[in-house]
């Protein structure tokens, strides 16, 4: 096992999917470029014949995925940026989501559309959504959102492997993230969560980017003697309701972290799920820390101002906790 950046895990996937399978091919904006950097040394190792620069038309590039998919190829399309899977919806929620269903089983469509997510960055409003609410609502398709580097090899390769389309959506502004990567094959299965942290008084349910702020607030609780645990779903289609519900029985209280907007977050779902299936257990309401419903700001200090923090999460579960050992908000 040795320390890989979050970026270089993703590349070195592809690397290895690509020479280990001759029917992968790669195609998207810029992949021969590798602006992200996840793209790096594909093109000059793989060759025109299976990695494509492709026009700035995500509608034709979420088509070009189902056809190549329905014609036999594993495909990895990159879509640079969560905001552009709006622009590609129609092949998307029309086809790729369906297609399986309406054929009966009979088509398979082994596509891993690849994206990064979210805010931090000064990117603004238009390339700086967390869209996965909306793949979550169309049905069909599987969403992994990988927090650490070990996580991003083991999803990616469980989607590329796998023969139903998934989203992998790339944790933006966590490209340099340094942690430890399992060395040889490795595979995450999809619906199995992660615990980052073990705790008795409160459940921190974190999802992809909001991990490392989540973990920061766990330690500065530990100053108001309050022990979180900090649980990551890793995908949210499928999710492990299982998972997530037996850390909130044994706690009792449920703070969410997401970083899409809070009206139909995925915090809201797991939220509802959590309050259906742990009622008896929770000993205080369930509290979501998301993004209000605005887009996302070009300023910096404007984007700060909205987006989850250490400090939030941290209020959120002192507001829940207050009756532990005299703590008050």
């Amino acid at each position: 096992m040795a320390k890989q950046r979050y970026i270089q895990a993703i590349n070195q996937v592809f690397l290895d999917e690509m020479e280990r399978d001759k029917n992968i091919i790669l195609f998207g904006e810029d992949v021969e470029l590798a602006i992200f950097g996840d793209t790096r040394e594909v093109y000059n190792r793989f060759g025109p014949d299976r990695v494509y620069n492709t026009p700035i038309c995500e509608a034709s590039l979420t088509g070009m995925a189902v056809g190549a998919a329905a014609a036999g190829r594993r495909v990895i399309l990159h879509l640079m940026f969560g905001n552009f899977v709006y622009t590609g919806m129609d092949a998307i929620a029309h086809q790729m989501a369906k297609l399986r269903m309406m054929t009966g089983g009979q088509m398979n469509l082994p596509i891993t559309i690849i994206a990064g997510y979210g805010g931090g960055r000064s990117l603004a409003a238009q390339h700086s959504d967390t869209p996965y609410p909306t793949l979550m609502n169309i049905g069909g398709v599987n969403v992994a959102t990988p927090a650490t580097p070990a996580d991003a090899k083991g999803l990616l390769t469980t989607a590329i492997r796998g023969n139903n389309p998934t989203f992998f959506l790339e944790a933006s502004g966590r490209g340099g993230d340094s942690g430890e990567v399992p060395d040889g094959e490795y595979l995450v299965p999809f619906g199995k969560a992660a615990v980052h942290r073990e705790g008795t008084d409160l459940t921190i349910c974190a999802i992809g980017t909001m991990v490392r702020p989540a973990l920061r607030a766990a330690r500065a609780l530990e100053d108001h003697g309050i022990s979180a645990e900090v649980i990551d779903p890793r995908t949210l289609v499928p999710l492990d309701e299982a998972g997530i519900a037996a850390s909130v029985r044994k706690t009792g209280r449920l703070v969410l972290v997401d970083e899409s907007k809070d009206r139909c977050s995925a915090a809201s779902h797991i939220a509802a799920l959590m309050a259906d299936s742990c009622f008896s257990s929770l000993k205080a309401p369930i509290k979501r820390v998301t993004v209000p419903n605005v887009s996302m700001p070009y300023s910096g200090v404007a984007e700060m101002a909205v987006f989850p923090n250490q400090d939030k999460v941290v209020t959120a579960a002192l507001s829940i906790c207050g009756e532990l050992r005299g703590v008050t908000a």
